[in-house]
């Protein structure tokens, strides 16, 4: 039960519990047990899935009612499929369930042609995930099913960093093709699940604005978005990469797709290389900035600001005349209007007159959960630089 006149915002439609509004606890509840929960006066809010050990102590799953047995996880699922179904197209990849944003707190899966990577975030998921695999079998009939249950967000669960194959077997390559453009996925050692599938259309509208011109890729990983505006007309593009195995992987790709000799990686850290770059005469017609996120808690924010206004003042100064830069952030605690003015300072730092022509976010596959700002993580801003 909840302390009094701590509900609202649960009524709102948000679907985390924090520990400090549970007033107690009734009966005798395990973590990773569904449990209801209520408000003060005694009406059933939701079922959700208990972790005391986490701040986020409850994450709402099913409306009073419902019964999140086997059959509620197999319809949440097969609704979630049906949607990407509808929602993409032109690829071999995609992301097929976002947590919250698709009923299944916890829960993030994703499709690499016929491979599955799966990641259960949180305890209570993760006492499903044999579940959940077999639903998954049974729903899609991939070549296997792989667990990527690495990322650090684990240890405030109370569980343990793990990675292996929960159904089938192999290699954890893969090869997928992207509008018409083709990468190998590492699923067991490459970033996130293997990919940055957030960034797809955004891949897509830079393409289109490189074709004829130049293109400097700037925290590049496997090259994607160069060598998706090369697929588009773009005549050159230098990737910057700290990861040398990253860069191993962006050239492998730059094979497969008949680029190799239009594009050249170096391997680096972004800040540095942005500044040697400054004194070389290169200029590029289009600039990208996909960095990690550089704000991982509000207490970073203003270190974090500051770190993505030095790499957008040194981008700036490298964009040519009428040229183009595309800068983006996947941290949530940095809004869209934080990134728009840190942008606009560094231009006015680097003399250079910009405009806002698009505001963009992530791929349709990521739905927003409307009452979860939280689901609402990355910003992508494209600038017409004079």
């Amino acid at each position: 039960m909840l302390h009094p006149g701590r509900d609202a915002r649960i009524r709102a439609g948000h679907r985390w519990v924090y520990r400090n509004e549970i007033a107690r606890l009734d009966g005798a509840p395990v973590d990773g047990d569904a449990v209801e929960v209520h408000a003060a006066g005694g009406r059933v809010l939701g079922i959700g899935l208990l972790n005391t050990r986490s701040a986020i102590a409850v994450r709402l799953l099913a409306s009073p009612g419902e019964v999140p047995d086997e059959e509620f996880f197999r319809e949440r699922l097969a609704r979630a499929i049906a949607v990407r179904r509808r929602l993409v197209a032109d690829t071999t990849a995609c992301r097929l369930v976002f947590g919250e944003s698709d009923g299944l707190p916890g829960l993030v899966v994703d499709r690499y042609r016929d491979v599955l990577v799966l990641q259960t975030l949180t305890l209570g998921m993760d006492r499903r995930k044999d579940m959940v695999a077999r639903l998954l079998h049974e729903l899609l009939a991939p070549r296997g099913i792989f667990a990527r249950n690495d990322p650090a967000v684990r240890r405030l669960e109370g569980l343990p960093r793990e990675t292996g194959w929960l159904t089938g077997a192999g290699a954890t390559e893969v090869m997928i093709e992207e509008d018409g453009v083709r990468f190998v996925v590492d699923v067991a050692r490459g970033q996130k699940t293997g990919f940055f599938l957030d960034q797809r259309e955004n891949r897509r509208h830079a393409a289109a604005l490189a074709s004829g011109g130049t293109v400097l890729d700037v925290f590049s990983y496997t090259g994607a978005w160069a060598l998706h505006a090369l697929a588009r007309g773009a005549t050159g593009a230098v990737g910057i990469e700290a990861s040398a195995d990253a860069v191993d992987m962006a050239g492998r790709n730059a094979a497969l797709n008949d680029a190799g000799d239009r594009y050249r990686p170096r391997v680096g850290n972004a800040f540095d290389e942005l500044r040697r770059l400054s004194a070389e005469p290169s200029r590029w017609d289009l600039v990208v900035l996909d960095p990690p996120a550089f704000v991982k808690t509000r207490g970073a924010l203003a270190a974090g600001l500051a770190g993505y206004k030095e790499i957008n003042l040194r981008a700036l100064k490298l964009v040519a005349p009428g040229g183009w830069l595309v800068t983006c952030s996947c941290s949530f605690h940095v809004d869209e209007a934080a990134l728009r003015e840190t942008v606009w300072e560094a231009s006015r730092d680097a003399r250079r007159y910009i405009r806002l022509v698009e505001s963009r976010s992530q791929a349709r596959d990521h739905p927003v959960h409307p009452a979860m700002p939280e689901t609402r993580y990355l910003k992508c801003l494209v600038f017409a630089v004079d």
